[in-house]
Order: C-alpha cells, then structure tokens, then sequence
C-alpha cells in the first residue's frame, strides 16, 4: 500500500489516533512503567463481544484477542437415557440414609452423557514487532476506565511513539492507531497468529485468518469432527509509509501513521444454541469492517468514548486518599497496599474496574453473557473451560449489573437464559418426570443442561432457579413490567413449575429435593463414615425454593395473573423445611446435623438466605446470629481463600451491617486474591471475584432488598469521608450521598419511576410517595430539603 492510495483516509484521522482529548488527569487509571511480562499484567478492552489484552512490548507488541462465541464442541443431547427409570430407586436409597448405593446409581444413570464439555477458545495473538529494538525511556502502558482506551507511550532515539487499542460498542470492532513523532520509527512486521485449527493468508493490507475447530473424539466431552467456523481480518486501513505483504506478515516502513481495524466473527447462532451453517463468518467481518471504513476515525474515537463513557459515569466514588498515590504505577499502588498501607483511591479504582469489565464483557453486541473470564481468555483450553458455572460464579457475574447503574449489561444474560429454557425443559421431562426447567451446575454456549461433571461435583437441580434471581432484580431496578411480563416472568415461572413438580415427600411429609447437593461442600455420611456430596433437601435448596416462589408470587401480582397458581405456591412452601440452627451455633448445611468433610470450605452456600437471597436479616434474629456464627467458624477453618469466595464474604458482611469485617476481608481481596493488571485471582484468574468485590462494596454504602432503601448499612472507619452518586436502589431510584466523619450531610435520590420511597439512615426510616423524574434531597436526619 503506498502513500497514494491512502490520501484520502489520512486527511481524516491525522493526528487523531493517540489525542488525550476527553480523559482525566489520573482519576479512574490503570497504568504501568514497564510492559506485561505475562498475561495477568495485560490490560483488558472489549466491548462485549470482542475482546483484547493489550501487552505493550515496545519491541514485540502482543495484543491477545477474543471473540466471545468461540467454543469447541456441538450441540448434541446430554441427558441420561435412564435417568427417569432409575430415580424412584435413587431416591428411596438416599431417603433411607444409604448413601454409597445411592449414589454409585446416581453416577451411572444421573451423570450427563456426554458428562464435561468443550472450552471457551482464544482467537489468536496480533504481534508488532519492531525493527528498531534499541532501549526505550518514559515508558507508559495505561488503561483509562472513563474512556475504555487502553494506550502505550515512549521514548526511543528521543522520539515519542504511541499507540492505543479500543472497542467501540456502535462499531463493533477493535481499532489500533499508531503514531511516531519521528518518521520510520513504526517500521515494524505486523502478524496474527494462532495455535491450531486455523490458516493465515497475507495480502496487500490485510492479514485474515479462517478457521474451524476440529474437535477430536472424547466421550467425556462428546462427538469430534469440524465444528464451530471462524473467520478473523487485521487490517491496515490508513498508513503514510509502504506496506508490503510477506508471506507471515506486512511489513511497515518510512511512515508516522497507521491505524489498524480487526474483527473476528463465528458462525454461531444463540437462537440454535449451536453453529449455523447458514451463517458466513467471512461474510460478517468483511462487511463489519467494511462499513466502519466509511466513518472517520476521528467520528469512530469520539462517539466510542461518548458511548463508553455514557455508561461508566453513571457512577461516581470518591473515598478520599491521598493524591500523591495516583502517581505511582498501578502494580506499585496494589503492591504498596497488600504491605497494609492505605490507599482509599485504589478501592475506588478496584470499584470502577469492576463496572468497566462487566461493560467490556456483557453488552451489546453481545449476545452471550460474560463467563468464567468474562470474554478474556488466551487458550485454547482454558481453566474450567471459562465455562458458565450456575452455582455462584455466572450468578456473582451480574451481582453489579444493577445496584451499579449498568442494567444493559444484564440483557445478554436475560435472553442465554430464555434460551436454556429450552433444553432445560427437555432436561426436566426427561431426567426427572418434571414440567419447567432446568439446568444443574454448569453449562455452555451449546446448552448443556444435564447434570455435568459426575454426579460429584454436578448435582445442583436448582441452579436453573437460582439464575432467575438477576431476571427478577432486573425487573426490581427498572420497575420494567413489559419486561417482566414478556421475559423474566415465563423464566421464572418454568423454574418454579420445576420445583413443584421436582419436590417429593420425605418420611416426615416434609417436600424435598432429591437427589441434590450443597454446593460443593462435602459431609461425612454417619453410616458409611466415607465423604459424600449426594444428600436431600441441603439448606441451600430450601432456601432457594423460597426466594423464587416468593418472587413469583410477587411477579403473579403485579402483573395481575395466575392468581389460582400463585397461591398455591404458598401451600408447597409451607412445606419446605425451614432453616435450623445446629448446636454448634451455626445455619446448618444438610436436613440432618452431619459432620463437614471440610469446615472451612470455599463455598457458603447455606449463606444463600443471607446474600443473595433476602430471607436472613435482623427481623429473623436467631437466624441473623447464626448466620454470623456459620460465617465466623467457615473463616476459622481457612474459609475465604479463593478470590470470588473472599469476594462473597464481603456481601455477607455488609448485609450483617459490619462495615469493618466487609473491608477487612476487602483488603483481604486486593491482598491476596488480585494480580497485577487487577484481575480477581481464584486462583487461576476468574472474574467472578472482581464482580463480586464491586457488588460487595456497593452493599456496603447502599442496601435496598425487602422494601427499603438503607444508606450507607455498612460504612467503614476506615472512608469516614467520601461521596458517591448514581448507585440505583429497587424501585427504581437513583441515588448520592456525601458523607464526612461518617455521616451523611447530604443524601439524594432520583425517582425514575414515581412510587413509594421508604428510606432508612442511621435508624430513621422516611417515607413518602415519589413523583417520577424529581430529585429529592434530605439532610442527616432524613429530612426533606425542599
């Protein structure tokens, strides 16, 4: 590509690639005096369907990309033909305590076949390697949460080169601009690479690469053969040097300027939970591209941070510090703080990150929600096939989604479910004799729904009616009942029409799952004396079945139906057995008082009433104490030692109004459990700990489950002074306080619907009908400053 045939382009982005307009001096910054070393120090953008973690090398350039459909695997039935046949014995074995025969049926007849699944694949790597590799000076790598651009900048000969890296939502693709102050100080060889299932061709300006995985055989995994398709394009859209193609790479030479667009596209089909033949991948990227090149980049820039920067404001959060920290690279700050110093402008970085990575991995253009890693993956196998595990981590994902101001990013999670309604359905019928739906432990982009795993690991019928609960929040937020009518409210109802028709009598005429587990901890069977998962009716059920009845019967109401239906949910839930205190203080786990295989176990699950759930509070005492009492002897034990674990005990304890204990095991969070690019640590890397420390710490200043909206529950000593603004509350309220010397001089609250407001500081309680669209603001003492 010579000068000539880029003349054009170049009048409309000269100068515009690397411009510092519209960013902040440092507030909301990720940044880094040296390169990535390795990926947990990349930095991440996407804009929810395409994904980049940027290296910054200023010899070899690596930007590692993402797409967020990419899998390995088919869509192929994985329910257990005799699933059905053998469950009245399964159940009777378990109902009679013998848990060994229960559950060596349970794993030949109850495990998924197929039983795993396939993994979450990376694109591949884009390379820039350098000619000129001599010694750089004034290097910066940083990541702006404001705009979503992440950038590199340095010296080299005296000469400034900078480049950055971003995924604009409108246009759906990743941009790279480059600029040297110097010309010939970007002459470089330009490639994109990837491990396997995948040709590279090089032509003029452009480097594609078409593919389709070839999985082979795995009866664990299911049917090998060509499946899912994919199709990649980097191309260099503008230069004023000379481009030639080479037979790995385009070689860039005597130029200042270049810009770069990439997109990869699948023929995956959500609608299907499958591939689509009928879909062209190559087709779809061309003509992406193709229609972003008719834009200038200056117009492409602007309206990516106007659109990215629309959502990330929404949400302010000053918790003082000191300036002078700001200063220091992010690794020093993180480093600085895991040695106990006190850096309250790092939380609130840790905060926005949060929000920025659900941004990056859950909206439009999505169509898939975030998953294990939300869409940043560099493998090909990845841990836990950065898969969508349903018995916390894709619950914890959305825990922000709302209470952060960011209801978008809930859509692509609202319609995967409405699709695994389908399957799980089939899954219902066929595993169990049940009407609804279902999904156990795990699932993928194919719509696995059988129990995964083995029966070990993967018995959780009621994870399906556990992922009803972000549907139901959503609509708690947004006051949205069109919404509710014609899509939360179908997913929850098949839920529960599931739990009725999956619940059987005990011997004491109790209603029961069976068979079940409490996820994924372990008791000592007393008969056998041997570690089993297998049981009946764990607390964690029980406490599940009364959150989504009770959400339907809500639903029922508001929407003004299914009356007859709606009440008799309250007769299966006074059935249901109710949470009981063990002798050792604690919520008990199981329906009988076992001895746990593992006391400090990562999972908490019969915490659920407590947080997500809204069943545990001060106004159930005995059960508020002993939530306490199971949290204590769970850490006691060693509990808390994975990032997303950590992250859900500070939930726990803001919901116990302990502002203390929720950011003692904040610090923990960022102390233990986070690497250097901020990244939650399970460890591997999972980013369920980053959403789940975000939620937690909005919980701490903003509370609004069971009707009323309290502020700041649990408040720290440690952020006597400190402001947020645009934290929403249910029913739809948008809210803001400054507080100094830990109390709030000045509270705010938006109605965006009109309706009842009752609010709650510091043990007042305000009540009073909302009109939609007025701000309204109290003092203290919740008295209105009109």
């Amino acid at each position: 590509m010579k000068k000539s045939l880029v003349i054009i382009l170049l009048v409309q982005i000269l100068f515009s690639g690397c411009k510092n307009d519209n960013r902040s001096s440092n507030d909301y910054i990720l940044w880094y005096d040296r390169p990535a070393s390795e990926w947990i120090e990349a930095l991440p953008v996407g804009n929810g369907r395409l994904g980049g973690m940027l290296f910054g090398d200023p010899s070899f350039g690596r930007l590692q990309v993402n797409e967020e459909s990419l899998w390995g695997g088919v869509n192929v039935p994985n329910n257990n033909p005799g699933a059905l046949a053998n469950l009245p014995g399964i159940r009777e074995l378990i109902l009679d305590g013998k848990i060994p025969e229960a559950y060596e049926l349970s794993e030949k007849y109850l495990a998924g076949i197929p039983g795993t699944t396939w993994s979450y694949q990376t694109v591949g790597d884009i390379f820039f390697r350098f000619a000129d590799t001599t010694g750089v000076t004034g290097y910066r790598r940083e990541l702006d949460l404001k705009t979503g651009i992440a950038g590199v900048s340095f010296d080299r000969n005296g000469k400034k080169i900078e480049y950055e890296v971003y995924v604009p939502a409108g246009d759906n693709l990743m941009v790279i601009s480059m600029r040297s102050q110097e010309v010939g100080g970007l002459d470089m060889d330009i490639m994109l690479t990837r491990p396997q299932d995948a040709v590279i061709t090089v032509s003029e300006n452009r480097i594609d690469m078409e593919g389709q995985i070839i999985d082979p055989d795995d009866p664990d995994k299911g049917p090998g053969g060509e499946h899912m398709k994919f199709f990649a394009s980097l191309i260099v859209m503008s230069c004023d040097g000379e481009l030639k193609a080479g037979e790995k790479s385009l070689n860039y030479t005597g130029g200042s300027e270049m810009t770069l667009f990439f997109d990869a596209r699948t023929d995956y089909n959500i609608d299907l939970l499958n591939f689509d033949r009928t879909i062209d991948p190559r087709k779809d990227c061309v003509e992406g591209i193709s229609k972003a090149s008719w834009k200038p980049l200056t117009k492409i820039r602007k309206d990516h941070i106007s659109e990215h920067s629309s959502m990330f404001n929404r949400v302010q959060l000053d918790l003082g510090g000191d300036p002078a920290l700001e200063e220091l690279p992010t690794d020093e700050r993180l480093r600085k703080f895991q040695a106990g110093g006190d850096d309250p402008g790092l939380i609130a970085t840790y905060f926005q990150y949060g929000r920025y990575l659900l941004m990056g991995s859950s909206r439009h253009p999505a169509q898939l929600p975030a998953n294990l890693q939300g869409i940043w993956n560099k493998e090909i196998s990845a841990p836990w096939n950065s898969d969508y595990h349903t018995n916390i981590n894709l619950q914890m994902n959305y825990w922000p989604a709302e209470v952060c101001n960011l209801t978008e990013t809930s859509r692509p999670l609202v319609r995967f479910m409405e699709e695994l309604t389908v399957p799980g359905s089939i899954t219902a019928r066929e595993t169990y004799g049940a009407r609804g739906w279902t999904l156990h432990h795990t699932t993928d982009v194919f719509g696995k729904t059988a129990v995964l795993d083995g029966v070990y690991w993967g018995m959780f019928p009621l994870g399906g009616a556990w992922m009803t609960l972000p549907l139901w929040e959503h609509y708690e937020f947004t006051n949205d009942t069109a919404y509710l009518r014609e899509q939360a409210y179908p997913v929850m109802k098949g839920a529960a029409e599931f739990i009725v028709t999956f619940l059987v009598p005990d011997r004491q005429g109790r209603l029961v799952t069976v068979p079940s587990y409490s996820p994924e901890n372990s008791y000592i069977d007393p008969v056998s004396g041997k570690e089993f998962k297998l049981t009946y009716a764990p607390s964690m059920d029980n406490q599940i079945i009364r959150e989504v009845l009770l959400n339907c019967r809500k639903a029922a109401t508001i929407l003004g139906i299914d009356r007859e239906w709606s009440d008799s949910l309250q007769t299966i839930l006074d059935r249901v057995p109710a949470d009981r205190v063990a002798s050792n203080g604690t919520i008990s786990e199981w329906i009988e008082e076992y001895e746990e295989a593992e006391p400090g176990h990562r999972h908490m699950s019969h915490l659920f009433a407590l947080h997500p759930g809204t069943q545990i509070t001060p106004e159930t005492p005995e059960l508020y104490a002993a939530a306490r009492r199971t949290l204590e002897r769970r850490l006691e034990n060693g509990g808390g030692h994975t990032g997303w674990s950590r992250a859900w005990i500070i939930n726990f304890y803001a919901r116990l109004l302990d502002g203390d204990e929720a950011y003692k095991h904040l610090r923990l969070l960022l102390e233990k459990s986070t690497l250097p690019n901020l990244f939650d640590n399970h460890p591997p890397f999972q980013i369920d700990g980053n959403f789940g420390g975000t939620a937690g710490i909005a919980e701490m200043l903003l509370q609004s489950h069971n009707g009323v909206v309290h502020l700041l529950p649990a408040l720290p000593a440690a952020w006597p002074d400190g402001k947020v603004t645009g934290l929403k509350a249910r029913g739809n309220f948008e809210t803001g306080m400054e507080w100094h010397g830990g109390v709030a001089e000045i509270i705010t609250v938006k109605s965006l619907s009109g309706g009842q407001l009752n609010l709650s500081y510091n043990g007042k309680l305000h009540s009073m009908v909302t009109e939609k669209g007025v701000t309204y603001k109290f003092d203290s003492n919740l008295q209105w400053i009109k």
